[in-house]
């Protein structure tokens, strides 16, 4: 059963002692320290003969209550003397919470140092693209350097293992364009339209878009827990030191596989939705599961097709880019790996999604609207 440390005060010649009995520990100090916060003015001894066994937290206690009273320690083996110079050293009237700086020089502050911080990555950013270069040119310098394993293990990867959540959640969109679409194009009588709406929009737009929003989530933040983990226990160094290009090795590979497979990932992802937008059509519409596929070939122009395939690649290489990057710059402890993970999804969803408004005006003024 537990011994609980336990007090009495006793009347000593000049005042009042607090003699201690028991171990005093973290795990047996809990009953006394309250009452022992609570002693009036007075105690002028701490008595620890009693004492067998001490710990940081005991230690810490009796010199808290030593400082409060101006108390003198007496009895403690040299264990407990050892921890009370410790903790005595580490003691500090600093605030436990440091204070706020006025307002008018915080912000400043702050923005400076925003600032300065995207100078920094804008320097980085620039750092990366040029060993990209580099690395670029000397694998068409040496083809045979190029690890061509690394790079089909990565389209499978990218590609092929990511094959069924796209289509299943493209199947799904598909059914809702399809089922919302229809809703609303009956108030004019046009439910036929939703072919059309379905076709085009899944091609041209959404059918890239959510596949590298997927890619992001699934490959991007992949590659930067890869590299990342890579970076954290040296293995990066260790290529560096035998004469291997990390860049080469890690990031090229990771680069070609994305903007190679989102073309065909995007394609892929259109047709699940149409063949979604086909099973709801068949199902509530009555229009016939083949005379929906049909009416597409019929409705949809070709660019649009066109269009969707332009902006896949593009974005697949932001994508393999923001992941590479931040797994790059990953240093100091575990918990980096997790916020530089979260930087690229976050970085590569937002500027496919800027790229892809960028592309909406480019083609429509080209006459692909």
């Amino acid at each position: 059963m537990r011994k609980w440390a336990t007090y009495t005060l006793e009347e000593r010649a000049g005042g009042t002692a607090v003699v201690l009995d028991g171990p005093m520990l973290v795990s047996t100090v809990g009953r006394i320290d309250g009452d022992l916060r609570a002693l009036d003015s007075g105690v002028t001894a701490i008595d620890l003969t009693a004492v067998p066994r001490i710990d940081t937290v005991g230690a810490w206690l009796v010199y808290r209550l030593a400082q409060q009273h101006g108390a003198q320690v007496q009895g403690a083996t040299r264990q407990a003397e050892v921890l009370l110079e410790a903790v005595a050293g580490s003691a500090s009237e600093a605030d436990i919470a440091p204070r706020r700086d006025w307002f008018f020089r915080r912000v400043p502050e702050e923005v400076g140092d925003k600032v300065f911080a995207a100078l920094d990555g804008v320097r980085n950013n620039l750092g990366f693209m040029g060993a990209i270069i580099i690395a670029v040119g000397s694998v068409l310098r040496h083809p045979r350097r190029f690890p061509l394993r690394a790079l089909v293990h990565q389209m499978e990867l990218v590609g092929v293992t990511s094959l069924p959540i796209i289509g299943l959640m493209s199947f799904l969109i598909g059914i809702v364009i399809a089922q919302q679409g229809a809703v609303q194009l009956a108030q004019f009588g046009a439910e036929t339209l939703t072919v059309n709406l379905v076709g085009r929009i899944t091609l041209r737009e959404l059918g890239v878009l959510m596949t590298a929003i997927m890619v992001a989530g699934r490959s991007g933040s992949a590659f930067a827990a890869q590299i990342g983990t890579m970076k954290l226990t040296e293995e990066i160094d260790a290529m560096r030191t035998i004469g291997v290009s990390p860049v080469e090795v890690l990031v090229l590979p990771r680069l070609l596989a994305a903007v190679l497979m989102m073309p065909l990932l995007g394609f892929y992802a259109a047709c699940m939705a149409i063949i979604g937008g086909a099973v709801i059509a068949d199902l509530t519409l009555g229009i016939p599961f083949l005379t929906f596929l049909s009416r597409i070939q019929e409705v949809v122009p070709m660019y649009d097709l066109y269009v969707g395939l332009v902006k896949a690649p593009v974005f697949g290489l932001i994508i393999a880019l923001a992941g590479c990057y931040q797994g790059m710059q990953v240093s100091g402890n575990a918990e980096e790996v997790g916020t530089r993970t979260t930087k690229a999804v976050v970085q590569a969803i937002f500027m496919a999604i800027v790229l892809d408004a960028f592309f909406a005006v480019f083609f429509t003024e080209i006459g692909w609207g």
